[in-house]
């Protein structure tokens, strides 16, 4: 299948499953309509599903054959959802605009949208606790989750931005940043899809090879993307980073080493998947489309 026919099938499948989760959020007390408002505000703004589409794809590749991945999938999206909403606050990154919207924060206030996000990063772990899936996965799967957002994950490379910004840092330090706040949540999104399919350890291992080096890839590129990309393409405005110091792979090891970086990656990633069939195409694909993408 086609790589654009098997992205937009996948993100249908997801913004399916999340309408619906919005829709029951409705039917609860109306004092909390504002929160809901501001939760389905950014959660349904668009988006590629990244996250989500790579647990299905793993899953998929790893000989998953139930639709019991997709509550576990989509609520990635809700996490995801929940690091940008905070990621924009003006104690954070402080952006106006995200993907040609608004920012939760300009349309709701500062404190809605730190709540929303809060709201979306709990309602994530319910939406797994009550997923069609065995126990002992779901239990896996919030461990997995956990790691990947938290101190040791996201949020500590999150953590790491902002005490290094506008300072001059080692190459360990950047690959530190950029390895958890933004690798470790499309890192665990791979391999949890891999952990619904009860992949053996080499199936398991080989995923987690991909996933790391599609994660830093992916970051990589959103670097280079901030300094050569247009408003209309990335959602929000280029050069952000540079006007706040960000430590990002452009100014430390400049721009056409940084290109070189992401295209080895990619290589390795693809390397990681030799021994898959026709069932991980669509991952071979996504790491390939990386290189390509604009937003």
């Amino acid at each position: 299948m086609e790589l654009k026919v098997y992205l937009k099938q996948k993100q249908r499948i997801v913004d399916g499953f999340l309408k619906e989760y919005l829709s029951a959020l409705k039917s609860n007390p109306p004092q909390a309509s504002r929160l809901y408002k501001a939760m389905g505000y950014s959660l349904l703004a668009g988006g590629k599903r990244l996250r989500p589409i790579l647990a299905i794809a793993s899953y998929e590749a790893a000989g998953g054959r139930s639709k019991s991945i997709l509550p576990v999938a989509a609520s990635l999206e809700l996490i995801h959802t929940y690091s940008l909403i905070h990621d924009d606050l003006p104690a954070m990154d402080d952006d106006n605009f995200r993907r040609n919207k608004p920012t939760s924060h300009r349309v709701f206030g500062e404190g809605m949208a730190i709540l929303a996000g809060d709201a979306l990063l709990t309602e994530a772990f319910g939406i797994i606790s009550n997923s069609p899936a065995k126990s002992d996965i779901l239990i896996k799967i919030i461990v997995e989750l956990t790691q990947a957002c938290g101190a040791d994950g996201m949020v500590g490379g999150q953590a790491a931005d902002i005490l290094l910004e506008g300072k001059r840092i080692k190459e360990k330090d950047l690959l530190y940043i950029h390895t958890h706040k933004t690798g470790a949540l499309i890192k665990a999104s791979v391999r949890i899809g891999a952990l619904m399919a009860a992949a053996p350890p080499s199936v398991l291992n080989s995923l987690t090879k991909y996933g790391t080096n599609i994660g830093l890839a992916f970051q990589i590129i959103d670097d280079i993307l901030d300094i050569i990309g247009t408003q209309e393409e990335l959602g929000k405005s280029p050069g952000a980073d540079t006007a706040r110091g960000k430590n990002t792979y452009p100014s430390v090891y400049g721009m056409e080493e940084s290109i070189r970086k992401a295209e080895q990656l990619v290589e390795e990633s693809l390397e990681a998947l030799k021994g898959f069939g026709a069932k991980a195409e669509p991952l071979r694909e996504i790491a390939t489309y990386l290189l390509k993408r604009r937003n």
